[in-house]
């Protein structure tokens, strides 16, 4: 089959690039950072594209490598912190979806990845596991424990509690 490859690569970075910043925004609740990843990530997707485009998930893949960026460069900022001995709060992070999103922030780091990357990327727990390196029940479980706690934060019944409560 011959397709072009920049023509195709640029009608997939057009349509996938609004989810993967998307998501990277929330997982790393750092605007500015979660947009040089993406930047990043699509690079690095441009410069393998063959290999990227014959993967089942392009978009899980890429989600993954701005995990990563962000991760490394998260990792070096903390060690030139300790290196200067400079104790700096953290700067407040501008909320992008309102009182949800603080509720998600507070979440433990593998919560927040998924419920981020399920309900604002909509990726399949399959691509989940892939993107973030972990098995299927992994995201499942995160998942759940993320929505339970949420609907505690918000006070929401929660179905699977007061079914076994109520029977």
């Amino acid at each position: 089959m011959s397709v072009q490859p920049a023509e195709d690569f640029d009608t997939w970075y057009e349509a996938s690039r609004p989810r993967v910043l998307a998501t990277l925004i929330l997982v790393s609740g750092d605007g500015h950072a979660a947009a040089d990843a993406t930047d990043e990530a699509f690079l690095r997707a441009l410069a393998r594209w063959p290999t990227v485009a014959a993967m089942r998930s392009p978009v899980g893949w890429t989600v993954r490598v701005g995990i990563n960026v962000i991760r490394r460069r998260q990792r070096r900022h903390a060690l030139e912190q300790r290196i200067l001995r400079r104790e700096r709060p953290p700067a407040d992070v501008p909320a992008p979806a309102g009182e949800a999103w603080l509720a998600v922030r507070d979440l433990p780091r593998r919560q927040r990845e998924t419920l981020v990357m399920r309900y604002v990327a909509d990726m399949s727990e399959l691509d989940i596991s892939t993107s973030l390196g972990i098995s299927r029940s992994a995201v499942s479980s995160a998942l759940t424990d993320g929505r339970r706690a949420l609907a505690e934060v918000f006070g929401e019944p929660n179905p699977e509690v007061d079914h076994v409560r109520h029977p």
